[in-house]
């Protein structure tokens, strides 16, 4: 077949969808490369990418960054447990593998996020984006913000660089002096936006979970980061408190 015009990618698509319901890729299967699929359909790399975006949104096929595209598998993911306040921790402890995409940014504080740090609009902040994986799957997102008034002279200004990467919030502050403590969550039930859901491969609006989360300096009541956490419905629950143990 040769696919051409602006329903070339929904007719590649169709194709593709057949042949997984016909068994020739099963689930968690790889599917062809887009250089194969050139050569097998004989179109451009832009209409492959376009009827893989579309199987994506359908929730038949997963990208993998770097992999390529893979078969679903249909069965229900196990899900996840969110326990107080560390993510990360919490994880490890149910024996899972986990891992995460990072990029950091120094940017002028959106007027929402410099109210939520108790500085001025404007003022210079480290913004961190977060893709958290569970067992080399996207599991959730975080946006952090961290005021440069704060980092910006020392080597923990980047996160998940330099000498100190990768150790959080709460270690981070503790090498400059701050101690943080708990910090305060607020948590609402919403639907994940189409860039939620691609970083996610699920569908847009899908249900999630989504907290803002900020960091207090215990001496003084100042904000010392804040960030957003997205976590989708369909893998996520969250507990909070701790059952009491007999003496």
């Amino acid at each position: 077949m040769t696919a051409s015009g602006p329903s070339a990618y929904l007719q590649v698509a169709e194709q593709i969808r057949g042949r997984i319901a016909a068994g020739e890729y099963p689930p968690g299967s790889q599917l062809p490369s887009l250089a194969e699929l050139q050569a097998q359909y004989g179109y451009s790399h832009g209409v492959g990418q376009s009827a893989y975006r579309l199987l994506e949104q359908e929730g038949v096929v997963r990208a993998k960054q770097g992999r390529g595209y893979f078969v679903r598998a249909q069965e229900p993911r196990r899900v996840l447990v969110r326990r107080g306040t560390d993510t990360a921790a919490g994880l490890a402890a149910q024996g899972v593998e986990v891992g995460r995409r990072s990029q950091s940014t120094t940017e002028a504080a959106a007027p929402p996020i410099a109210e939520r740090l108790g500085i001025e609009p404007g003022d210079p902040v480290m913004h961190t984006s977060y893709v958290h994986l569970v067992d080399e799957e996207p599991a959730y997102l975080v946006e952090s913000w961290e005021p440069m008034a704060i980092t910006g002279q020392d080597l923990v200004v980047l996160p998940e660089a330099g000498p100190h990467a990768g150790i959080g919030v709460v270690a981070r502050m503790a090498l400059l002096g701050i101690t943080t403590g708990d910090p305060v969550e607020r948590l609402t039930a919403r639907v994940l936006t189409r860039a939620e859901a691609q970083a996610l491969a699920l569908l847009p609006g899908a249900p999630a979970l989504a907290i803002r989360r900020t960091h207090y300096d215990r001496a003084t009541g100042r904000p010392v980061e804040t960030a957003d956490l997205v976590l989708p419905g369909e893998r996520w629950t969250a507990e909070y408190g701790e059952r009491p143990t007999a003496d």
